[in-house]
């Protein structure tokens, strides 16, 4: 990676903190700050609010439509 990569990795990727959450927090929250990055960055491209949840909703739409859980063994 070179390093106009690493600093605008810096710049869009929030992590979240690792210490004091439940699994279930911890999970919602990466996904809650994933998504908050990914707006920020898609904002600085240009992309107005309505464009940017229409975006967000169709990908999270094929996320939730592609997945198939694991079944479990007998």
């Amino acid at each position: 990676m070179s390093n106009d990569e690493s600093s605008e990795h810096e710049m869009f990727v929030t992590e979240f903190p690792k210490k004091g959450f439940g699994i279930v927090d911890y999970l919602q929250g990466r996904v809650n700050f994933s998504i908050m990055d990914q707006m920020k960055l898609i904002h600085k491209s240009g992309m107005s609010t309505e464009e940017i949840k229409k975006t967000l909703i169709a990908s999270i739409t094929e996320i939730i439509d592609n997945f198939e859980p694991e079944s479990k063994s007998p």
